[in-house]
């Protein structure tokens, strides 16, 4: 399976939190699945670590690119095309980076992994 993070799934999943669901942890750990984790879930995290709203041991750039390499994590870069299809998405959810992160989702075939229901909405998969 080809995923997409959400920034909550991937510091869940690197802190190895209870909080992350039993079935995504099964998909994330095997062996056949393609782990991404987007740009956009890299600045939210910077973001909320600038507001002190994310606590980690090190700069984020650091700690992503560490658990990034121990885990197997792709980066996914934000491009044009992911930015520019946002425009067209409905207004079910209001969160940027969420938004970028259904674009990307759409545009890539990925299924993203999110305890967000309200992302269904938009005929991305998600697990």
């Amino acid at each position: 399976m080809r995923l997409l993070l959400d920034s909550h799934t991937f510091l869940w999943w690197v802190a190895d939190d209870k909080r992350l669901s039993a079935r995504i942890r099964r998909v994330i750990a095997a062996s056949a699945s393609e782990c991404w984790l987007s740009h956009a879930s890299v600045w939210e995290m910077t973001i909320k670590a600038s507001l002190g709203k994310l606590i980690l041991d090190c700069p984020v750039e650091k700690f992503v690119a560490e658990q990034c390499e121990i885990n197997g994590i792709r980066l996914l870069p934000i491009t044009f095309k992911h930015v520019c299809a946002v425009e067209n998405l409905p207004w079910h959810h209001r969160d940027p980076f969420d938004r970028l992160l259904i674009s990307q989702a759409l545009a890539e075939n990925l299924v993203l992994a999110t305890r967000d229901t309200a992302i269904k909405r938009y005929g991305v998969s998600v697990i």
